[in-house]
């Protein structure tokens, strides 16, 4: 049997690519046994929203900045209602290929963001998660 780093990743990004590769990744790393995949963020609000009623949310969440409906940053303020659920030891990871320094800035002053990853996700980067 495996050792995973986590037991719980989730991965929310609107592209299949991105998302099959991500996978991949972190499946060759053991970096989390169970990988959950949400391309439509009103939809993994609703995840989110279902796992912290049971106590059942993932240790890390991957979430894209650029997505068709709400962005990540728009994600991130719909969570406010239930963030007092969330373990202080969950972690929050943007991904994203923009480096507008306005997106940065943001990132820097969400408290709920624990840093972001430049695309494409990378072992490396998993590494030092």
């Amino acid at each position: 049997m495996c050792d995973f780093k986590y037991k719980s990743v989730l991965l929310i990004d609107d592209n299949y690519i991105d998302n099959i590769i991500n996978t991949m990744l972190i499946e060759a790393a053991h970096f989390a046994d169970k990988i959950t995949i949400i391309n439509v963020p009103l939809d993994a609000i609703e995840y989110l929203s279902l796992c912290a009623q049971t106590n059942s949310l993932p240790d890390i969440i991957f979430l894209d900045i650029r997505m068709p409906g709400i962005d990540g940053f728009q994600f991130l303020k719909r969570l406010e209602p239930i963030k007092h659920y969330f373990p202080a030891s969950l972690k929050i990871y943007m991904l994203t290929s923009s480096f507008d320094p306005r997106d940065l800035q943001e990132i820097k002053e969400n408290k709920l963001i624990t840093d972001f990853i430049g695309k494409p996700l990378t072992s490396e980067a998993l590494e030092e998660i």
